[in-house]
Order: structure tokens, then sequence, then C-alpha cells
């Protein structure tokens, strides 16, 4: 049975993260996670991607990451291509750790696995980001196909998420192991983030205004 707190983390973990849908919870590792992740599909949208890399950038500092290989990655990856290069990261670590030098190439396939498989979750749970308009499907002509279409993408995947977006709890703390090791993380309220390390503010007019217009000819 999955809790309320699990639901509306799952939810944030998936959400645009942008200024119409803030966090409303503390943000973590698996929220830097999401966050690279938004930020590789805003390539093509220059203004989004600058919101996405401007809070990317203070949640990474909040975590301690700034200084750290995967700070560093991020900061030299353009947009949509973080994710790929995500599983190098046992090689740029290796200085810092001989064990990471020592299982690289394992610790690089179990990267490139898990960051896939988290990309494919948070694809599945954002699927309807991408419809123009009306959803597929809306305009056949038979009733019963229409109907079983609009079940299928509303009602059964829906219904399904809610427990295969739990993957996300487990597949992050992973990736954390993998990448930054055993020391737990911490959670950072959006207002300290906002306040302290220079996360856009949601309710500031020209964040909302620049991360919606578009981008100049």
């Amino acid at each position: 049975m999955q809790s309320q707190f699990e639901q509306t983390r799952i939810t944030q973990l998936i959400s645009t993260y942008g200024p119409e849908d803030p966090p409303r919870l503390p943000l973590d590792f698996g929220d830097y996670l999401s966050l690279l992740w938004r930020l590789d599909t805003s390539e093509t949208f220059p203004n989004r991607e600058r919101y996405y890399r401007q809070s990317a950038t203070a949640l990474g500092h909040a975590l301690g990451l700034k200084a750290h290989p995967l700070g560093r990655l991020v900061d030299a990856t353009p947009a949509g291509e973080i994710y790929d290069q995500l599983p190098n990261l046992p090689y740029r670590s290796a200085l810092r750790n001989v064990t990471h030098l020592v299982d690289a190439a394992d610790r690089k396939a179990a990267l490139a696995q898990l960051t896939t498989l988290r990309a494919d979750v948070l694809r599945i749970g954002t699927y309807s980001d991408d419809w123009n308009g009306t959803w597929p499907g809306s305009g056949l002509l038979d009733n019963e196909l229409r109907e079983r279409v609009f079940a299928v993408l509303f009602t059964a995947l829906q219904g399904q998420f809610t427990n295969f977006g739990r993957l996300l709890f487990v597949v992050d703390i992973v990736i954390a192991n993998l990448i930054v090791g055993f020391e737990p993380l911490p959670e950072i309220p959006l207002s300290d983030l906002i306040s302290s390390y220079g996360y856009p503010n949601p309710r500031d007019q020209r964040v909302q205004h620049d991360f919606d217009a578009p981008a100049a000819p």
C-alpha cells in the first residue's frame, strides 16, 4: 500500500520543477537527478535550459557537489548529453577513490543501466507532456476504439505508474551510492535553496516570464 508521502514524492520527481509547479517537499539527490533529466530534455528551449541549469547548479551546491566530479561534469556538459555522460563518472572519480579505479568498468556498466532505467521511468511518468493539444486518438471515429485508447492512456497506465514509480526511490539510492558513496546526502527546503544558493524563485514574475517565453529567432 503506497503512502500519501510516497505518492507526493513520486509526483515531485516526475514534475516539471518549473515556476508553475515548484517542489513542495525538500529537495534531495533524487530531485537533482530529475532536474538533470529536465535539463537534458530542454536542449532545444534555451530559456528553459537556462532555468534548469541554474536550478541544478543551486541544488548541487547545496548537496555539496560543487567540487565533486559530478558537479564538474554537469557544468561542462551540454544539455541533452548529461545522462549519457553519467556512467563515465567512475573514471573521473578514480583519483579521489582508488576503489573506483579498480572496478570502474563495472561501475560504469551499472550506472549505464540504472540511468537508462531512471530516464525510462521518468519518460513513462511524463508521457503526456509531449501531447500537442488533444490526446492521441481523440479524433477516432469509432467510439468503442476511442474509449479503449482513452482507458489505456488515462486509466490503466496512470493507475499502474503509482506502483512503478516507486522504482525511483531504489534506483536513486543506488545511483547515489555509485557516484558519491554511502554517506547520506541532505534534504534542502526550496526556501533555503532560493535564499542561500541562487535557485530561481518560482514566484518571481521575471522567472515565470523567462521560463515561458519563446526563444528569440
